[in-house]
């Protein structure tokens, strides 16, 4: 080959030095003949070379190939010696293949195969050993010639081996098995130039976790972490593996994508930590039991299966279910959380992330939490009311604020002070009343007060005819909002949380299990559910069991109506004399219908261009009327009673 030998790598020079010795043995003892276009033919002469040369066949050796063996061996031997002290220090190549537990023979046809791999001279060099051009690269047959007996030759490179196993290199299975051409895998020849980019057959979504410190083997052993939060099954893994580099990332679907993971833990010495959505597929666990020489980590949100588990010695921990304290929120968002927003540690890392792109608003970015998930199955609401809106009775306003307050110091009293959080730390409400008397918008302004968001069920996308799929629907609801702090709105659950019936036939059976499956589902969630109904009567003595915090909603007083007049005309609305005391006492209406006759007199008025005057107010209170079924009476409208029945002509 020619060059300093003390400039190339002691594996590459025993590459060199066996290659060598075989083609001094083709030349000198088997007598290749030089020729033009070499090994694209096989002649007669050959044909007869090859019959004399094979072992099964009487007939002696060329005189010489002794002597050529002889002094070619000792090269080898010293270039073996060379080699072995370096694939157990901490070169690259070493670290390799201390990282894949390889054995003397692994570390030689390695050393072979990605020595041929990056270089042409001895790429020529293997086809004039193979007798064809068209094999540049070392076969199983050649390998069989190259190593001696006491080595395995193709057995290194069988599918049991330990290079296959650490998916170092590859063989291309085409043609006749002895003709099958071995290569080192791409991401090892540039592992061994310097270049330390991952594998770009990774999984989506992998990335590769750097502590510092330098590469530290990790001890291979295998763990399971289970726990509702991502970062937190990830720091318990972590700390567990005691690993400086991690691959993480989610299990792979594809054999290329999880060979690549492999490789790329044997390339760096890192650990595998995999996110499992369900249960270990087979060629994982497949995986994981012929790789003891890796560091396993298996996260999931629940233990798995134990007849899922790999054929292997492993440990198992559960994550704790932590939410992030004042001081972590602060740290990780530069300023005081004023809200009480309890996050676990992947929450709180998307809204770190998400807030420089939302105008450093903390607060819209915990909304955000949610956005895309259930925004497909619930009606979103962004509070844009305060209490200043909301007219209610000093005891029921009093009710609310108390409801923020207990959300809000959940931290406090089930964390600092002890308190246990039986069976969650969820808060469940019921507003009960008549429709229009404000339980929307009171669950508007205390989201409002939280910095939440709310979301309202629409109960014809949940509610399904079909066995089971309620289930399912409503399990999509709490799944997707236990991913963000939100307020979930079930308007007229009595609906939805009705009393459970008498079993009369399957119908009811399974109409029952759904209200079971609900009050399980209420148990667990960690947030604030409100529950709106018209009459709480009417709702599952189990429910109102689990209910935290009541409120009733009633029809507004004289008092309450004329404030709720006053705020239903803005003040840049132009208004021209509107009796607000004569409607306030006149008219027994909630305060939904009287905010919808305020907007239907504004809307006539603006068809007229027109100030809002009371013959708008009018006309609007008589649609209203209409809507709910109402009579008209002069003792009602009194004075303005022409001006109804002038509408009514």
């Amino acid at each position: 080959m020619g060059g300093d030998a003390d400039t190339v790598a002691p594996w590459e020079v025993f590459a060199d030095a066996v290659l060598r010795r075989e083609a001094l043995v083709c030349r000198v003892g088997h007598g290749i003949p030089v020729r033009d276009f070499a090994g694209m033919y096989v002649d007669d002469a050959d044909a007869e070379r090859i019959l004399r040369q094979l072992p099964g066949l009487d007939g002696p050796p060329p005189d010489g190939v002794e002597q050529v063996v002889a002094a070619a061996t000792g090269q080898v031997e010293d270039a073996r010696a060379r080699l072995h002290p370096v694939a157990a220090s901490t070169s690259r190549f070493g670290a390799i293949a201390g990282s894949a537990r390889l054995g003397r023979a692994d570390v030689e046809t390695l050393a072979l195969v990605t020595a041929v791999e990056r270089d042409p001279r001895r790429q020529r060099l293997v086809a004039y050993l193979q007798d064809s051009i068209a094999l540049p690269r070392v076969t199983v047959d050649l390998l069989r010639r190259l190593l001696p007996p006491s080595r395995p030759g193709a057995l290194a490179v069988g599918p049991g081996s330990a290079l296959r196993r650490s998916c170092l290199i590859d063989v291309a299975e085409e043609g006749p098995w002895a003709v099958w051409t071995v290569a080192p895998s791409p991401r090892l020849s540039w592992a061994l130039v310097g270049d330390d980019a991952p594998d770009p057959a990774l999984p989506p979504g992998t990335m590769v976790a750097h502590a510092g410190g330098g590469a530290v083997r990790v001890d291979p052993i295998l763990l399971f972490v289970h726990g509702a939060d991502e970062q937190t099954r990830r720091d318990v893994a972590l700390s567990r593996l005691a690993a400086r580099t991690a691959i993480i990332g989610p299990e792979p679907t594809a054999p290329e994508a999880l060979d690549a993971l492999v490789r790329e833990a044997v390339v760096t010495g890192a650990a595998v930590v995999l996110e499992v959505a369900g249960e270990l597929s087979p060629r994982t666990r497949a995986r994981i039991a012929v790789t003891p020489h890796l560091a396993w980590a298996v996260l999931s949100a629940a233990p798995l299966p134990l007849e899922t588990m790999p054929d292997r010695v492993w440990n198992e921990h559960a994550a704790p279910s932590v939410f992030v304290d004042s001081a972590r929120w602060e740290q990780a968002i530069g300023q005081p959380d004023g809200h009480g927003h309890r996050l676990t540690p992947t929450q709180l890392a998307l809204v770190a992330r998400a807030t420089p792109a939302l105008d450093g608003d903390p607060l819209t970015a915990v909304r955000r939490l949610a956005a895309g998930q259930l925004d497909r199955l619930a009606v979103h609401i962004r509070p844009r009311r305060d209490w200043d809106d909301l007219v209610l009775p000093a005891d029921q306003h009093a009710a609310l604020r108390e409801l923020a307050a207990r959300y809000r110091q959940r931290d406090r009293v089930y964390r600092r002070w002890g308190f246990r959080a039986l069976p969650s730390a969820g808060l469940v409400a019921v507003f009960a009343g008549p429709s229009g008397t404000g339980k929307t918008l009171a669950a508007e302004v205390i989201a409002g007060e939280l910095g939440l968001d709310v979301y309202k069920i629409d109960l014809s996308a949940i509610v399904s005819k079909y066995i089971g799929e309620t289930e399912k629907n409503l399990e999509r609801v709490f799944s997707a909002a236990a991913c963000a702090n939100v307020v979930l709105f079930f308007d007229e659950a009595d609906a939805l949380f009705g009393k459970r019936s008498d079993v009369g036939d399957a119908h009811d059976r399974y109409a029952n299990i759904e209200v079971s499956y609900l009050l399980q589902r209420l148990e667990t969630y960690d947030g604030l559910v409100v529950l709106a109904t018209n009459l709480q009567r009417n709702m599952d003595a189990a429910f109102l069991r689990r209910i935290h915090v009541a409120v009733e909603f009633g029809l507004p007083d004289e008092q309450a109506r004329r404030a709720i007049w006053a705020l239903s005309f803005p003040p840049d609305a132009p208004v021209d004399d509107i009796d607000v005391g004569f409607l306030a006492r006149q008219f027994k209406l909630s305060g939904g219908s009287i905010r919808n006759a305020a907007l239907a007199a504004a809307f006539l008025a603006a068809s007229t261009d027109q100030p809002v005057g009371m013959a708008h107010v009018m006309h609007a209170l008589k649609r209203e009327f209409q809507k709910l079924g109402r009579l008209r009476t002069e003792a009602e409208f009194d004075r303005y009673f022409t001006l109804v029945q002038t509408a009514d002509g």
